[in-house]
């Protein structure tokens, strides 16, 4: 079969199953082969690599990853889509097609029982609404990963890289930086997918720490004070975690704890490193916690 990268052979093979694009899923089929070999290039795949694929689509992508790794698992959510991949994909043996939710699928057996339980590569093009959702979900239900290189809104990678003090940092660029080292890999622009979106896309490599980049004592209360700070991002940080419902602090513990941290009382969340919160979460912790989830 011809590559469907070309993108008369992406629209014959619509046009053949009758595919209707499902908005509730936010299907993009990528029509580049310049775009899709930057994705290979950037998560690194060779052919002792296992891979899991997100959202292969009509088989586009997963195409190049069957040609560049030893295995791939690809999970699609849409029932209409498994036909068609049975097709695509029909001259590829290394590759296994899943009709499940990522989000409700065992990824981590998947791993023990495809690669061993040695760390997986990820590579998705992802649907733009679940992003965060999918992302935040590999690095918290401890799949071992080696990476994630996924297609996003450009604005969604800006965000994941962003440092302190601008305007694209917020508590994503928190989460992601605690588990991963973020690589912008290539801008991508609406004219390289059927249909076109109408944001700019971006690829990005998240290459999963061995040790997270900073130690403290409660995860959980740490991204606590992450979301309290940008849900009100105008105010303080003493504002913002004063008013926090979840988190239940007064004044004085809040002063208290910022002296400890060494933190001024007028200072803003949009300002704080990464350690600066940890820090943070330490001095306002109890000597026990219990690790848990970002988002």
């Amino acid at each position: 079969m011809d590559r469907l990268s070309n993108p008369q052979k992406t629209i014959e093979i619509i046009r053949k199953h009758g595919f209707d694009f499902q908005k509730k899923f936010g299907q993009n089929f990528l029509i580049d082969p310049h775009v899709l070999d930057k994705i290979i290039a950037a998560a690194e795949i060779t052919k002792d690599d296992f891979v899991l694929e997100i959202g292969p689509g009509i088989g586009t992508l997963t195409q190049y990853l069957a040609e560049a790794a030893r295995e791939v698992t690809a999970v699609e959510i849409d029932r209409k889509l498994i036909p068609i991949l049975q097709e695509t994909l029909a001259d590829y043996g290394n590759v296994t097609v899943l009709n499940q939710d990522v989000l409700k699928t065992d990824l981590a057996a998947i791993a023990r029982e495809k690669n061993g339980g040695r760390p997986v590569k990820v590579v998705a093009n992802l649907p733009y609404y679940i992003t965060t959702p999918i992302i935040m979900g590999l690095f918290e239900s401890h799949v071992p990963l080696e990476s994630i290189t996924v297609m996003v809104q450009k604005e969604v990678a800006q965000r994941m890289q962003a440092v302190p003090g601008t305007k694209d940092y917020g508590a994503l660029s928190l989460a992601v930086q605690y588990y991963a080292q973020p690589y912008l890999a290539a801008n991508v622009p609406p004219n390289c997918f059927i249909p076109r979106p109408s944001v700019g896309s971006a690829v990005i490599r998240l290459t999963q720490h061995r040790e997270p980049p900073v130690q403290v004592k409660d995860e959980r209360l740490m991204f606590a004070l992450i979301r309290a700070s940008f849900n009100q991002r105008r105010k303080t940080l003493l504002n913002g975690l004063k008013n926090a419902p979840e988190l239940q602090l007064d004044r004085d513990e809040i002063l208290r704890a910022f002296e400890r941290a060494g933190l001024s009382e007028n200072v803003r969340g949009e300002t704080l490193t990464l350690a600066q919160f940890a820090a943070l979460a330490d001095a306002l912790a109890p000597d026990s916690g219990e690790p848990g989830e970002c988002f």
